[in-house]
């Protein structure tokens, strides 16, 4: 049961980041301007910070379901987030990649996304509903660290996967660093752009349902 329990935490959360988002494209754009060590330090700064992540979430997602508006929160926490993302990346578009870093500054960036990640609070609360509803896993507190470790495990082996095709590919097609910060601020860009309509769109909906019944 703990094997299977630490299963399908690793597996929710490795799928959970295939999707691009701003933690995958953020560790894309490190691996392609500072190598793969800084990307490997970026990534296992978050994993741990995933690990306490997710097991907070699963005890606090009965609580978080009852919150109103929480949809609305996250929406706009994440087009704040993604056109701040686009907007550091754009600027640093042009820049050549620096071959020295301040000490520790992935790792750092690693911890701070790891905490600016609200997108994981809709997705452990209906995932982690449905799997301990499901009797698939305990809702012990014994349980929920194992889940948990296989969880960080899951967005540790996926991310790191990400920064290894990120690097196959610059050097397969010689893609300069321009060309890919570009299509990442892009990216960024239209992700803000997405949660923006979203949240006009479903606040304009209530007014016109209204008009049309008077």
């Amino acid at each position: 049961m703990i094997f299977l329990t630490f299963f399908i935490g690793f597996i929710a959360n490795f799928i959970g980041y295939i999707p691009p988002g701003n933690i995958n494209l953020t560790l894309v754009r490190i691996t392609i301007n500072r190598g793969l060590k800084e990307a490997l330090q970026f990534t296992i700064a978050f994993s741990c910070v995933e690990f306490f992540f997710t097991f907070f979430i699963m005890h606090a997602a009965k609580w978080l379901s009852e919150q109103v508006h929480l949809d609305v929160v996250i929406d706009w926490i994440m087009f704040a987030l993604f056109l701040v993302l686009g907007t550091i990346t754009w600027l640093n578009r042009k820049k050549p990649p620096e071959t020295k870093y301040s000490e520790h500054a992935s790792i750092k960036y690693g911890i701070l996304l790891g905490f600016l990640n609200p997108m994981q609070v809709p997705f452990w609360m209906i995932c982690g509903t449905y799997v301990i509803a499901h009797q698939w896993i305990l809702d012990g507190n014994l349980a929920l660290v194992i889940f948990s470790i296989g969880s960080a495990g899951g967005a540790f082996i996926c991310l790191m996967l990400y920064a290894r095709f990120a690097k196959y590919i610059q050097s397969k097609f010689a893609l300069s660093t321009r060309v890919i910060n570009t299509a990442i601020a892009i990216l960024f860009f239209s992700f803000a752009g997405y949660h923006l309509v979203k949240r006009i769109y479903l606040a304009v909906k209530p007014k016109q349902a209204t008009q049309v019944k008077a």
